[in-house]
């Protein structure tokens, strides 16, 4: 188990650590743990399928970065409820070759979490960056062996015959189905399905919101009178100045682009903070709605 002090101490800090991979925060009575499972460098191309070349490389020149290369944030949630540990997302493994990403086993002994006190996994999508960590070694086999996993149905169903015909998927749909499918070989028995949303812990809800993928789903914290979202993948970092633009994941793009305007103007009109699964870690942080689009305010870091 963790707590918000224990993960503040600068003893639990790995030495090798030379930059934070955890930010840990509370929501009330819930306490949060952001971990980062590392960084994954894609063609900048799947920020935006549907952006006009130029567009896209005016808004990567603005912030300074290369025309050619995005570096992906990959962040994983641990909330502890109620005791009840829960492990939201688990980072890409093995799945994707490249030595920056699949770090959550790694960080999460760092921070003190043994796998063995996860009481329940939920997961936003079953995309290969969401699921892989549980196919990986340093997840695999450490997870209590009855360990459920709440997903949507609808996101079980769609994986049974995926469709990958709307979108480019960044040229590895091969991988993603690979992926997905070993998961489900392995993990189906384990699977705790829901329709439209379910309490996981005490103030723990996942909500299905479809659109990035038909069962994507985010999970919404509340306790007293804090409240916190993770988005999973529901944003990216281009879609606060584009939230017209298709990510290259995207199942449904057009659904994808309703379902995120949707939340960012319900997040903006609470000043709700949000974790997402991209945004530069820890991503924490408050959107406002600028003129026709949107404005992201990370939120300060506290010692």
């Amino acid at each position: 188990m963790f707590s918000v002090e224990d993960t503040l101490r600068p003893a639990s800090q790995r030495p090798d650590e030379l930059v934070p991979s955890r930010y840990a925060l509370r929501v009330g009575e819930i306490d949060v743990l952001v971990v980062s499972d590392g960084v994954l460098p894609l063609p900048a191309a799947t920020l935006a399928t549907n952006a006009e070349p130029a567009d896209l490389a005016a808004w990567l020149d603005d912030r300074l970065l290369p025309p050619d290369v995005y570096t992906w944030p990959l962040n994983v949630v641990v909330v502890r409820s109620g005791g009840q540990t829960v492990l939201i997302d688990a980072g890409i493994g093995d799945a994707y070759p490249d030595m920056r990403a699949g770090q959550l086993a790694v960080r999460l002994e760092a921070a003190g979490i043994d796998p063995a006190s996860v009481t329940d996994v939920v997961l936003t999508h079953m995309h290969m960056d969401h699921v892989g960590g549980l196919l990986a070694d340093g997840l695999k086999g450490r997870l209590r062996p009855d360990v459920p996993i709440h997903m949507a149905a609808a996101e079980l169903e769609f994986w049974a015959s995926p469709d990958f015909s709307r979108n480019t998927f960044g040229g590895v749909s091969d991988v993603l189905r690979a992926t997905a499918r070993r998961f489900m070989d392995e993990y189906r028995s384990q699977l705790r399905l829901f329709d439209a949303e379910y309490e996981v812990a005490p103030g723990v809800v996942v909500h299905r919101t479809g659109g990035h993928t038909p069962g994507h789903s985010v999970v919404r914290l509340a306790s007293g009178g804090d409240r916190l979202t993770f988005l999973g993948d529901a944003v990216f970092p281009d879609h606060f100045d584009r939230p017209d633009w298709y990510n290259a994941f995207d199942h449904d793009p057009e659904e994808a682009v309703r379902v995120r305007v949707r939340l960012l103007r319900e997040l903006a009109a609470t000043r709700e903070p949000l974790v997402a699964a991209h945004l530069s870690f820890p991503s924490f942080g408050r959107v406002a709605v600028a003129g026709d689009v949107f404005r992201w305010e990370p939120v300060n870091w506290e010692y």
